[in-house]
């Protein structure tokens, strides 16, 4: 099937939503993510496991985490992460019960065997370590615990909304994982910054809060914009200081969009000691009963590498792993009109207003991406394939810095879009083919060089 990735993590059947605890563990990174096994609906939620030595081929483990009956997770293992706790692997997620409104309590699960490299097995806590919000805060969302390091402790957060409609970050002190201490409000959607980034979304909650550092000192701060229903994702640039009365607070700096696209949430980030990885979920945008012939929902994006650029801004770019999919020689090294596959890795550098056609339906209408160096924009148009959900399919505008040249690159696996823009901008978006569409590509500006790979069939996710 056309629609269907090949080469990033999506189990062969089910739901999928949240990345959850990348980790890396033996030599492997290990992925875990929402997943129901028995549905493309999102209901009855278990930690999908997958694992790899190099990011780009995938093993699929058996389900990590499940619902206990009577259990404080017995209606979903919801977001979370994992952690080394003194040598045991140690995921740290929401619990939900049926009658959670909302509020989850942070469970804990330890890997049954940590010389395990491949971490089959887990054994859950039968108490959560927090009951729920604390007192006081009128909160009315609690979730998605994300755990880090600062001042020689550890510390986790938790997304919150209030009833006011005030989104926010709670902070933890969690040095021993079974003993955590609320250390209060870390930031919330009063920040100036964070309002000015953020305002005009609405977000009445900020959900899966995640933080990695920059070779700067800085700190990145994730965030999932909740509104009764996924809205968008932002990051925030700051820094992290004692706040003098045993907690922390997150001087804001920048902030901006994460992701430009309309299909991405959720994203989990892995700190490793040279850079942090991220994966985000990337929903289905196409009719439910589609889906459901499909029998598969959801897939995980690309890993790719975050930092920020000296003015605070994001920057981004895919994990230099995904070239080890690229084959020997390329399919394309230059304009033309050329077929594309299914799947490829493409390349543009454009030095001048150049367009880049990807998709044509039988009404000669094309999907493109439009590049103006000069001006610092690049389009997105994908208007004749329009999409399901309330964002529409209106073209998608990025703006970056004015320059000479202006790098792209492009990955698509089946229906995923996954598009780069000069290492300040990401696009994520899903596409479907329909039958009489051509796949073929032509790029039209003055001097832009082009080169695209197919991945190697041989090497599959």
């Amino acid at each position: 099937m056309t629609h269907t990735p090949r080469f990033r993590v999506r189990p062969p059947a089910g739901w999928i939503n949240d990345p959850n605890g990348p980790f890396r563990w033996r030599d492997r990174h290990h992925l875990f993510f929402q997943y129901n096994p028995d549905s493309p609906i999102h209901t009855d939620i278990h930690w999908g496991h997958a694992s790899s030595r190099d990011l780009v081929r995938w093993d699929h483990h058996p389900v990590a985490l499940a619902p206990a009956p009577g259990g404080p997770d017995e209606a979903g293992c919801w977001s979370g992460c994992v952690v080394d706790d003194a040598g045991t692997p140690t995921a740290v997620y929401t619990g939900i019960d049926h009658g959670h409104t909302g509020l989850g309590t942070i469970c804990l699960a330890r890997a049954a065997d940590p010389d395990d490299e491949l971490l089959t097995e887990w054994k859950p806590l039968p108490t959560p370590v927090v009951t729920g919000p604390p007192p006081g805060l009128d909160v009315v969302m609690f979730r998605d615990p994300f755990i880090f390091g600062f001042t020689d402790r550890r510390w986790a957060l938790v997304g919150a909304g209030h009833a006011d409609g005030t989104p926010s970050v709670l902070l933890y002190d969690c040095d021993d994982l079974a003993d955590w201490r609320f250390a209060g409000v870390l930031l919330d959607g009063n920040d100036p910054v964070a309002a000015g980034a953020f305002g005009d979304k609405g977000a009445v909650g900020w959900e899966c809060p995640q933080l990695y550092g920059t070779p700067g000192g800085d700190h990145v701060l994730l965030l999932s914009l909740w509104d009764g229903d996924p809205c968008s994702t932002g990051y925030l640039t700051g820094r992290l200081e004692a706040d003098g009365e045993g907690g922390l607070g997150f001087v804001t700096r920048v902030g901006g969009r994460l992701d430009q696209g309309r299909d991405f949430y959720a994203p989990a980030v892995l700190q490793e000691p040279d850079r942090a990885l991220l994966w985000g979920w990337s929903w289905e945008a196409r009719p439910q009963e589609e889906v459901a012939r499909a029998g598969w929902a959801g897939v995980l994006t690309a890993p790719r590498v975050v930092d920020v650029h000296p003015d605070g801004s994001l920057r981004v770019r895919p994990a230099p792993e995904l070239e080890l999919l690229r084959p020997a020689e390329p399919f394309v090294t230059a304009p033309g009109r050329t077929p594309l596959p299914g799947t490829y890795d493409l390349t543009v550098t454009a030095y001048g207003p150049t367009t880049v056609s990807l998709l044509r339906n039988s009404a000669g209408r094309e999907l493109t991406v439009r590049v103006d160096p000069a001006s610092g924009t690049v389009l997105l148009d994908r208007s004749a394939w329009p999409r399901t959900g309330r964002e529409g399919s209106a073209p998608i505008t990025v703006h970056v810095p004015k320059a000479p040249d202006l790098a792209l690159r492009l990955l698509v696996d089946g229906s995923l879009l996954e598009l780069f823009v000069a290492e300040r901008a990401m696009v994520t978006e899903r596409v479907y083919r329909r039958p009489g569409d051509i796949a073929e590509l032509t790029v039209d500006g003055p001097g832009a060089r082009v080169t695209g790979w197919a991945p190697d069939p041989r090497s599959p996710g």
